[in-house]
């Protein structure tokens, strides 16, 4: 096993070689870091299959069936995070793949739900434009103390949403599948059935893990039942959110706006109603691109790697 070939991927912004420690490998291996992002198949397998391991980053390169049994010295697949929708794990178990995942920072995610919070409820990007443009105090924001937050999914980062906007006094309810009463008050949220949920919010924050209850979950019905004055913010998965319905609802304003930095297709293309719509804030998926968050990731995938060719693996997905 030496020496291996290792390449990294999806380091769309070129910093992994910046953050973390590459040269722990040399011993081991010889590191290459890949900024081409094809999505065909054929191209993909092209460019990969001389090479024994790939660094890729959570859902921004599929590895389906299809693309792996083309990468024949494919031995470890390293992935950010502890879960990857975009790879097909059983499919890489019967290849003798070996994937292996990395920590997460608990922190980032909900820091940009909250920024994301203040910025569209205070007109920050609006404002931020009319003054870089010559004008002044383009419009009226929106104060949080007093008001609802609706929280959809009161997982880790919902609990931490929560205690921000407890924080800002927000009365905060929440409600997801699985969610009680009890459960809810240990975090000092009130739960709520769905359609309540929706109804009382004036920021209705959605923190599902994508799946299959949760995909669509947000449906046109239930955006129906949305104040128009209240926002929807979306750092979760683009598809938790009809795409259509959510666009449907802003163009009509029967809600105040949106908030997104997630979407059913990343990149988002050029064209996109998102990209123009006046009451959309929207960031390309910045959720967990941090300097801490990248030192985390491509650290773990260097201590996997080391742990994998010692014969000691640790971290894997299957």
């Amino acid at each position: 096993m030496f020496p291996i070939r290792i390449a990294v991927i999806d380091d769309w912004q070129s910093v992994a070689g910046q953050v973390a420690d590459w040269s722990a490998l040399a011993p081991v291996g010889e590191v290459s870091f890949l900024h081409e992002y094809p999505a065909d198949t054929a191209r993909l397998a092209e460019r990969l299959q001389s090479y024994d391991v790939v660094c890729a980053m959570r859902e921004r390169t599929r590895f389906d069936r299809a693309l792996l049994t083309q990468l024949p010295r494919l031995r470890l697949l390293v992935t950010s995070g502890m879960r990857n929708a975009a790879i097909d794990i059983a499919a890489a178990g019967e290849l003798g793949i070996s994937v292996a995942g990395t920590d997460g920072n608990p922190h980032a995610a909900p820091e940009l739900a909250w920024a994301l919070i203040m910025s569209v409820t205070r007109n920050l990007l609006a404002e931020a434009n009319q003054l870089k443009a010559g004008g002044w105090q383009h419009g009226l924001g929106v104060g949080l103390h007093g008001r609802t937050l609706g929280i959809l999914g009161l997982g880790k980062i919902g609990q931490k949403v929560a205690r921000y906007a407890q924080a800002f006094g927000m009365r905060t309810i929440a409600w997801s599948e699985n969610l009680t009463v009890e459960r809810a008050a240990q975090h000092g949220v009130a739960y709520v059935e769905k359609p309540a949920l929706f109804a009382q919010s004036d920021v209705l924050s959605i923190h599902l893990v994508l799946g299959g209850r949760s995909r669509g979950i947000v449906d046109a019905p239930l955006l129906s039942l949305m104040k128009p004055t209240a926002y929807l913010v979306n750092t979760a998965r683009g598809p938790i959110v009809d795409e259509a319905a959510l666009i449907a609802a802003l163009r009509a304003r029967r809600i105040a706006g949106a908030a997104l930095d997630v979407f059913d297709q990343e990149p988002l293309p050029a064209e996109h109603p998102f990209r123009t719509l006046d009451n959309v804030l929207a960031t390309p998926h910045i959720g967990y691109v941090t300097r801490e968050s990248y030192a985390l990731f491509f650290g773990n995938m260097i201590e996997d790697i080391l742990a994998w060719h010692a014969g000691r693996p640790i971290r894997l997905l299957q």
